[in-house]
């Protein structure tokens, strides 16, 4: 029997959830919620791989293993014209009430 999926942390849901290439799509590639966060924190946000996994409460061997997912997803709908759709995954929501929250997406994150 395999083990139980730990649920990642993310800090706030995607405010855009779904994109489309310009004259349509022939399909759609879903990205999970999860894979999203783990993109945004590390491409945008600047995270090392370990910092992320830190982040999201899980260990670095997962975090690559989702953002190497996550790369191979995008670039397939960006190459293969493709829509893109963020939704579901295994995440909680950040409650906020951690002493610091330095991702930058959280609303309630605190000043450095």
């Amino acid at each position: 029997m395999p083990r139980p999926r730990k649920c990642r942390k993310v800090c706030c849901l995607p405010k855009i959830s779904e994109f489309y290439p310009v004259g349509g799509a022939s399909e759609c590639i879903t990205l999970t919620v999860d894979e999203f966060e783990t993109i945004r924190l590390i491409d945008k946000e600047g995270f090392s791989q370990e910092e992320c996994a830190g982040f999201m409460q899980v260990s670095r061997t997962t975090i690559q293993s989702i953002y190497d997912c996550a790369r191979g997803k995008i670039a397939g709908a960006l190459v293969g014209g493709c829509a893109i759709r963020i939704e579901g995954g295994d995440y909680i929501l950040c409650s906020g009430e951690e002493k610091h929250c330095y991702c930058g997406g959280c609303h309630r994150r605190c000043v450095k």
